[in-house]
């Protein structure tokens, strides 16, 4: 119930008649307006503009490599060889191997990338990933001792007929004689040489002489014919490579008897007329067949190699050959 207006004094009634003309009291009358508006996730509110503005979460390293900021939102990428673990943040490497790298032969993952490598006999391409085959006998001209055949991933040594590999790079003869591989007659003996035999006659005793044994021809005393010739030839094979070192001793000659008082004298009689080789004795009973220059084969020598002997107070000459055949092989091994 409003108050009396009689009964209030001057001032106290215009009070009164002006909150009834002003009507009762707002509650937001009394608080201090809005500062901001509320603004969705991914946006703050800006004073200055009175609008929402897009937050840059990038600028908190929300991602472990690169952020990329989005209205409202951000979203984070790996770098190549890399992606995006479970949490969205995180980049995790990826394995090339096991996803198809574009390596012919091998591959190996490492962190962020993959490498490819090649078998052996076999190098990198110059684009990373192909595999090109090395031509390991362009390199050098000593992986063999005679012929290099390059394969792919590989190489392998090839030797001469009538030679065998021995081990992966040199080459051996092959003995024919002793492995039978021969197409010599009974009547005829298998001589090996340095890439291939020979069958000679058993017999080879040309009159006036006379077998006494396989390699051995007599001439007999009593024949007239045998007073100017070597009393016995005794035949004998050897075989030396081509282009071998020289000087080098190779063949000894020995005197089978020796006579008291009588002196023997080593000579080629025979079978050297380019001088190839010379005799260089070395006592009263021996002397060594020494090759004086490179020979190249194949080849083939025949040297009488002779025994003189000599005593003078008996007035005693005599002579014996050795019929020595040199097979010269075709190659240095």
């Amino acid at each position: 119930m409003l108050p009396c207006a009689s009964c209030l004094p001057g001032s106290l009634l215009l009070w009164a008649l002006l909150l009834l003309l002003s009507g009762p009291a707002s509650p937001q009358d009394s608080e201090e307006p809005d500062s901001y508006t509320e603004c969705t996730d991914g946006y703050e509110w800006d004073p200055d503009s009175q609008h929402c503005r897009d937050i840059d979460e990038c600028r908190y390293r929300y991602c472990q490599h690169r952020c990329v900021n989005l209205p409202g939102s951000f979203r984070c990428q790996c770098e190549p060889g890399f992606q995006l673990g479970p949490n969205n943040r995180s980049c995790v490497d990826v394995n090339e191997c096991d996803m198809g790298a574009p390596c012919e032969q091998r591959c190996f993952n490492s962190y962020g990338t993959f490498l490819c490598r090649c078998h052996q006999g076999y190098e990198l391409h110059r684009d990373g990933f192909s595999c090109s085959d090395i031509d390991e006998c362009s390199y050098s001209s000593y992986l063999c001792q005679y012929r290099c055949v390059n394969e792919p991933g590989r190489f392998s040594c090839h030797c001469p007929q009538g030679y065998q590999l021995l081990a992966t790079r040199l080459c051996q003869d092959i003995d024919e004689c002793e492995s039978g591989a021969h197409q010599c007659s009974e009547a005829q003996t298998c001589v090996n040489f340095h890439g291939g035999y020979r069958c000679v006659d058993t017999n080879r005793c040309v009159e006036p002489y006379v077998q006494v044994s396989d390699n051995r021809c007599l001439c007999p005393a009593s024949n007239p014919l045998c007073r100017e010739q070597p009393s016995s030839i005794v035949h004998r094979y050897m075989t030396i490579t081509s282009e071998r070192s020289v000087p080098a001793d190779v063949f000894q000659i020995q005197a089978t008897s020796v006579y008291p008082g009588a002196y023997n004298a080593f000579q080629i009689r025979a079978g050297n007329s380019q001088g190839d080789f010379y005799i260089r004795q070395i006592n009263n009973v021996s002397a060594m067949l020494v090759l004086a220059r490179p020979v190249t084969g194949p080849r083939e020598y025949v040297l009488d190699l002779e025994m003189v002997t000599m005593n003078s107070l008996m007035s005693y000459r005599a002579s014996s050959v050795l019929r020595l055949t040199v097979f010269v092989g075709a190659y240095t091994f």
